[in-house]
């Protein structure tokens, strides 16, 4: 764990691949255990420690992650989330090869037009902004795509745009624009570029140390004690793929 932010409200930290947010039933420690830990001994606090979980990332994926010091903090800032007033920018890294099909599809087509069935929309020379309906089957703990409403779906949208580009893999990057459950995995699967090492959305393998290439990489809000405009980016994992790619 790394602190990326800390004062008398919020602490932000960045989260390793293979950690969990929150107790689950594997048993393993949480984050919020380790961030309590640290708070107890950094700051000499004497029996338990208040520390509210705003929100997740799935255990594979490294990056920030905001945590509530106060209870103060915790309701305003499951406010922001709820509003949408948390701006959150992913990395991931995909296969070059679908995400170049796709891309020659968008180049055929003019700014402000769709593509297939409206699941894809053109919003400028930069970035491309992807609208499906999402269900989750809970046994499979993975969410499925459909360019259409369906019974049980949720509206999911997000844009993305390359920022660099390997002989393998591209690097993306992807603003969200509604928080589903595993929506930039399934969302980039279901155009044919499933993230790297993500078996569970159609990858052709596995991460050697289990993760998949995706990395919450900054958060954005206005503090909501101060008021402050808060921007908090986290380092890219120490790979040597990550590196090549954002050096």
């Amino acid at each position: 764990m790394q602190v990326l932010y800390e004062d008398n409200h919020i602490i932000i930290v960045s989260k390793a691949s293979g950690e969990i947010v929150q107790g689950d039933k594997t048993g393993d420690v949480p984050l919020s255990d380790v961030v309590k830990q640290y708070l107890k001994a950094v700051h000499h606090k004497p029996g338990n420690v208040f520390l509210g979980v705003v929100h997740r990332l799935d255990r594979p994926v490294s990056g920030v992650v905001v945590f509530a010091k106060t209870s103060k903090a915790l309701s305003r800032l499951n406010d922001l989330f709820r509003k949408g007033e948390v701006h959150k920018t992913y990395w991931a890294i995909v296969q070059n090869e679908e995400l170049r099909m796709k891309n020659e599809e968008f180049a055929a087509a003019e700014v402000g037009t769709s593509v297939e069935n409206s699941s894809f929309f053109i919003l400028n020379s930069s970035f491309t902004m992807l609208t499906h309906y999402l269900t989750r089957n809970e046994q499979q703990n993975k969410s499925y795509a459909y360019g259409h409403e369906v019974p049980g779906s949720k509206k999911a949208m997000l844009r993305y745009r390359p920022i660099a580009r390997g002989e393998r893999y591209t690097l993306l990057e992807v603003q969200l624009l509604t928080g589903r459950h595993h929506q930039i995995r399934c969302q980039l699967a279901a155009i044919g570029s499933p993230i790297k090492g993500d078996l569970k959305y159609g990858a052709r393998r596995s991460n050697p140390d289990g993760s998949i290439s995706l990395h919450a990489r900054r958060v954005e809000f206005v503090h909501p004690v101060s008021k402050e405009k808060i921007c908090v980016e986290a380092p890219v994992p120490d790979d040597a793929l990550w590196q090549a790619l954002t050096r």
